[in-house]
């Protein structure tokens, strides 16, 4: 895969069991957030899965839409648009009346410079929304980062252990989850908190961050040595059909892939993949920030894209020059500061 077109076409590429849960769903959908890494190719994939299954659905993202590109690139998909500040509660007030919501709004890197906005966007925001949308089912993307560090051993946090965030952004997540909780417990909305870490796009992502430092002569960091990862054509699959398992009192579902992946052995593949060496900072611990996602491969199946074919489309998309959107994922971070 070395174009835009083509990665395009992979990441919205529909299931038939995607398909089958949205036609069993009724309402449109709308997604809030959709300017962000994830949303446009999100918003694709719904409006085609609801196209190739001849379904009567609308599919409506929102954003502040700072670029008039990305929305004209969404409306010419299909998509209909709205240009929206979400921190404004009239703006919020103002949003059309829609069955199922997907929430994507969030703000990570810049929180240690500017805590006050990560809060509001991560909280202020999710409040309004709630209470905007408490007759809708809500999928509420969250973040494995509020888990505590996990002995790499015991295969990652699953849903029942408890949060122990670290820094102001996990914190914040943390808090946006809360007030979807307290909004569904209130109104009995069907909610579900959509923890994920970390999707892989070829334009970014904790694989492109490692590769890049791989093929520029960079040391990579082993301080984070295991990481977990999910193709976003995958993790977005995962979060629609999610909109078949809200409940109230809000569900938790971790997402990601199954592998636990260390850090030294994917750098080291990689470097034999573009013919060069690699060198280390740091010593890998015996704990790391993972996610057990046995319960959505339960519900959905195991991805499609495994971590061995990610890596290769990682590899001939950087050696063919391919448009990266220069975003590191920051999974060195130990210390929640972002």
């Amino acid at each position: 895969m070395k174009t835009l077109v083509e990665l395009e076409n992979k990441l919205t590429e529909p299931t038939p069991a995607l398909i089958e849960d949205l036609r069993g769903l009724d309402g449109d959908i709308l997604i809030l957030g959709v300017g962000g890494k994830m949303g446009p190719s999100l918003a694709k994939l719904a409006k085609r899965a609801i196209t190739e299954g001849n379904l009567n659905k609308r599919v409506i993202g929102v954003s502040r839409f700072s670029s008039g590109t990305l929305r004209e690139e969404l409306e010419a998909a299909g998509i209909e648009t709205i240009s929206a500040d979400l921190l404004d509660p009239d703006a919020v007030a103002a949003l059309p009346d829609v069955k199922n919501v997907i929430h994507m709004v969030g703000y990570k890197f810049g929180t240690s410079s500017n805590a006050h906005m990560t809060w509001a966007m991560n909280t202020l925001v999710a409040g309004q929304v709630a209470r905007k949308y408490r007759n809708s089912r809500i999928v509420a993307f969250s973040s494995g980062n509020i888990y505590p560090f996990t002995p790499v051993r015991q295969g990652g946090a699953d849903e029942n252990v408890e949060p122990q965030p670290v820094g102001e952004y996990a914190q914040s997540c943390l808090g946006r989850e809360r007030l979807f909780d307290y909004f569904s417990k209130t109104y009995q909305t069907p909610v579900l908190h959509y923890r994920l870490n970390y999707a892989i796009d070829l334009r970014y992502g904790v694989l492109v961050d490692i590769a890049r430092l791989v093929k520029e002569g960079k040391p990579v960091d082993l301080t984070m040595g295991n990481v977990n990862c999910i193709w976003q054509g995958d993790a977005n699959t995962y979060a629609l059909r999610a909109l078949t398992k809200c409940q109230a009192p809000a569900k938790i579902l971790n997402v990601t892939g199954p592998e636990t992946i260390s850090v030294r052995w994917a750098a080291e593949q990689f470097a034999k993949r573009f013919g060069t060496t690699v060198t280390f900072v740091g010593e890998e611990g015996h704990e790391a920030l993972l996610n057990n996602a046995s319960q959505a491969h339960r519900l959905f199946g195991y991805p499609r894209v495994g971590l061995a074919q990610m890596m290769e489309w990682v590899v001939d998309w950087i050696e063919s020059g391919g448009a990266l959107l220069d975003k590191p994922t920051g999974f060195q971070e130990t210390e929640g500061k972002f």
